[in-house]
């Protein structure tokens, strides 16, 4: 991954790679789909990879990797700051994901290059953005039922959509990153959810990382 040395150039390298995301069908149904979250402790980043079997839910192996943070926390740039790390514990995954659910944005973000467009870019893997708060955007509040769910636009352009993932929860921002469109990033996301709100291979990630920032000697 390319490390940018400020802001401006940050942005330079998403506007080049933003012409490298396709937002298409997925090619195959995905049998393997990793969950991938990050967690920060001083001057570092510790990353979890979660492999799971799809649509079944069943944990196959956890991978994790630690990078320096070389950018502060900027709206719009985390791609930078979990990157580096979240890349090497997606490597380290005895099996490569079919799709990666990613913490954060995919198109929906100011330059459509969200996390989950950024890395799924570079890794060439289907990547989706599953995001617990909106970016950017305007939507109108989906139903109260589990499936149901309304587009996000921004700019007058579809960027993503507002879904409830379990009955009367609040929505989860679901954005395609790379090699899978919309409406397939909306049903992994849907079958990927078990007793919460949060996909299991998400919740897995998130709860690794945070595990790890602590025993890990950061």
């Amino acid at each position: 991954m390319e490390i940018p040395a400020n802001a401006e150039e940050a942005k330079k390298i998403q506007l080049k790679l933003r012409n490298r995301v396709q937002i298409v069908p997925l090619k195959k149904t995905p049998e393997f789909i990793a969950g991938v979250d990050a967690a920060f402790s001083g001057g570092k980043v510790v990353a979890a990879a979660c492999l799971f079997t799809y649509p079944e839910h069943i944990l196959i192996e956890d991978a994790y990797a630690t990078a320096d943070i070389t950018i502060p926390y900027i709206p719009g740039l985390l791609s930078f700051r979990e990157g580096p790390a979240t890349m090497n514990a997606i490597n380290k995954l005895n099996k490569k994901p079919d799709v990666i659910l990613f913490d954060g944005q995919g198109i929906a973000h100011p330059l459509g290059m969200g996390i989950a467009a950024h890395i799924g870019v570079l890794l060439k893997i289907p990547s989706v953005g599953c995001a617990k708060s909106r970016l950017i955007g305007d939507y109108v509040e989906p139903g109260k039922r589990k499936g149901q769910n309304t587009i996000l636009k921004y700019q007058g352009k579809i960027i993503g959509s507002a879904v409830r993932t379990r009955d009367n929860v609040k929505p989860l921002f679901v954005s395609p990153g790379h090699l899978i469109d919309l409406r397939g990033s909306i049903n992994v996301v849907l079958n990927c959810i078990g007793k919460y709100r949060i996909p299991e291979p998400l919740r897995r990630a998130d709860f690794l990382s945070k595990e790890l920032k602590k025993s890990i000697k950061l």
